[in-house]
């Protein structure tokens, strides 16, 4: 395996993506600093860099056709740069609105020039191993970003944390120069014989169990958290003698996911490969977190909520694993860029809407509620893939029984 440019250009999405992790703890509490009249700013700050990206992708697709990764990965470095940097230093709406967007930009160039780098590095047999390493390793750049910014913003404020961060990505223009091949993505470039991804079943299968899965672990999940754990706890809980409150509890959740992802992701993107195959594992993820979902609202011990709610971020890993090696799967010669800019294309949509319509179905009817619906939606998911599965297997039998 070619494993020195996925863990190159993984380490380096790490750090382009300390700010905007950063930016998740700060700006909610620290809204005044930057500027902003109300929290309805906040959420639009936090939301529009995934907004952008739907309209985007297929712009960075494009320009992938006509570029290598490794210039698409150091201009989304000199975007990351700046937008970082200017997180500490302008103030207003509007002013951060459009560092928002570059960073928005700067992540569609990132997360693509990484798909392809995953691709290239790798065939069927190891396409998921790698899938989950590169998963699992820039997945540390939220552990930090948050650690790191929550525990010193007090101390010696904003600017200095961000222009801290703005330098360490800088400092990966080496990294990538060195790292990341500067070859033509002319093998991906022949658009006229890739015809329509979207007229593809199998494509379409794979697009809408992408924006499926960001739908349920970007957008429910992981935006609904905190308010899942505040629900569960009466003001603040007592853990060897010292009082905890909510978003304490969920930074160290999140923390601990964060922290074991780049040995899980890779373990099971691994066994997807050589074992037990991506769709039965897919399987296996949908209907265990229907379960967990479905029980994690009815919990009454906080012990046991803490230890289901870290349950389902496994599952979480799974399910996001498995999918992108699916899609990955099917981006061959031709085919890879179109088909990765149309699964990060869906994947985006679903992480953007996720948050919207839960926190409708949070005003309406509540958390419960909110989680039993996605529980229902996760087991409807796991049979159509079981359904799906035996329709492949009979196909490979009757293939067999036919003597090819």
């Amino acid at each position: 395996m070619k494993k020195r440019p996925v863990i190159t250009i993984a380490l380096i999405t790490a750090i382009c993506l300390l700010g905007n992790e950063m930016l998740f703890i700060v700006l909610p509490i620290y809204w005044k600093f930057f500027g902003l009249d109300s929290l309805w700013q906040v959420g639009v700050l936090l939301s529009i860099n995934r907004f952008v990206r739907i309209p985007i992708n297929s712009v960075v697709g494009w320009c992938y056709h006509k570029i290598s990764k490794r210039t698409g990965v150091l201009f989304a470095i000199i975007l990351a740069s700046v937008s970082t940097y200017s997180y500490g230093i302008l103030k207003g709406f509007w002013l951060l609105l459009l560092v928002r967007i570059l960073w928005g930009v700067a992540w569609s160039f990132l997360r693509l020039g990484g798909y392809l780098t995953v691709i290239s590095s790798s065939d069927g047999k190891t396409r998921g191993q790698l899938i989950g390493l590169y998963n699992g390793l820039w997945g540390l750049g939220t552990l930090f970003g948050m650690l790191i910014g929550g525990l010193l913003c007090d101390l010696i404020g904003i600017p200095p944390i961000t222009t801290g961060f703005a330098v360490l990505a800088a400092l990966t223009i080496p990294l990538a120069i060195k790292f990341i091949p500067n070859v033509s993505n002319v093998e991906h470039s022949d658009e006229k014989k890739t015809g329509s991804i979207i007229r593809s079943a199998q494509h379409r299968k794979v697009l809408f169990n992408g924006l499926f899965v960001a739908f349920v672990v970007y957008g429910v999940f992981f935006t609904t958290i905190s308010k899942l754990i505040e629900f569960h706890m009466e003001g603040t809980v007592l853990i060897w003698g010292m009082t905890i409150g909510a978003a304490a509890v969920t930074g160290v959740v999140q923390s601990i996911k964060m922290g074991f992802d780049p040995f899980l992701a890779p373990t099971i993107g691994k066994w997807s490969d050589l074992k037990f195959g991506r769709i039965p594992l897919l399987t296996i993820a949908l209907l265990g977190g229907s379960m967990f979902l479905a029980i994690i609202p009815i919990l009454g011990n906080f012990f046991f909520l803490f230890i289901m709610i870290l349950a389902f971020q496994m599952v979480c890993t799974f399910l996001i694993t498995t999918s992108d090696s699916l899609a990955a799967d099917l981006s061959k010669g031709p085919l890879a860029i179109k088909t990765m800019t149309y699964y990060t294309l869906f994947a985006d949509l679903g992480a953007a809407v996720g948050p919207l319509l839960s926190f409708i179905v949070l005003d309406f009817v509540g958390l419960p509620w909110l989680y039993w619906f996605t529980s229902l939606l996760l087991f409807m998911a796991f049979l159509f893939w079981l359904k799906e599965h035996r329709r492949q297997k009979v196909k490979s039998q009757s293939v067999e029984g036919l003597g090819f």
